[in-house]
């Protein structure tokens, strides 16, 4: 892996249900639950600051250690939100061994500025900023970075430099990102059609005639 697997302290909790999480979450706690390996699920509560700090350092595997005793090597399985999204709430924890294999989500650091963008009208469209990757605990990395400095079309997934034992689930053609061009507009001609209203001109020569023709 690209990091250490750090260690977070957790304390079991009795206590369930949702006006429980809630005076957790307002202690700066998380509710969570850990899985897996034949034992029955454990409700733990963790730090939140830690939790999200090793979130953000892109880590995916973490030693728990249990009311300070036995440490378990775990999976960050699911993270939950609350309803608008920015909130982390739930955190599922699943025991894995270093050597298990297990299908994670990794996210892509793309740098530079593509050759392809300087072309009038061309814009970055980044479709898939993370990819679902196969491998090792042991193995699983923070993150894929790929240059795109000299791209001037696309870039797939099967043209990520991925580390040694490290396979996509998705087809190797798939894009990560890919260049776009918007449609350019041709504002005179559409002046010389439609007024500032949208309606059209009015034809002087015409409304002459049909004044003419009454009076006739």
């Amino acid at each position: 892996m690209g990091h250490d697997t750090p260690t977070i302290e957790v304390a079991t909790r009795e206590r369930t249900g949702t006006r429980y999480a809630k005076r957790l979450r307002d202690a700066g706690r998380l509710p969570a639950v850990i899985y897996g390996h034949g034992n029955d699920p454990v409700h733990v509560s963790l730090d939140t600051s830690e939790t999200i700090n090793h979130l953000r350092d892109g880590v995916h595997v973490i030693d728990v250690r249990v009311d300070g005793g036995t440490v378990e090597t775990c999976l960050i399985k699911e993270l939950q939100f609350g309803h608008l999204g920015d909130d982390l709430v739930h955190v599922d924890f699943t025991r894995v061994d270093l050597h298990q294999i297990v299908t994670v989500n990794v996210p892509i650091n793309l740098t530079g500025t593509p050759k392809g963008t300087k072309e009038t009208g061309a814009m970055l469209v980044v479709v898939r900023p993370q990819i679902e990757v196969s491998c090792k605990v042991s193995e699983i990395p923070s993150e894929i970075k790929a240059d795109i400095s000299e791209m001037m079309e696309s870039l797939t997934i099967g043209e990520l430099d991925l580390p040694e034992g490290v396979t996509p689930s998705l087809d190797l053609e798939k894009h990560i990102c890919h260049i776009e061009f918007q449609a350019a507009e041709d504002a005179d001609a559409e002046a010389t059609d439609v007024t500032a209203d949208g309606s059209e001109p009015e034809v002087i020569t015409e409304k002459k005639e049909e004044e003419d023709g009454e009076k006739g």
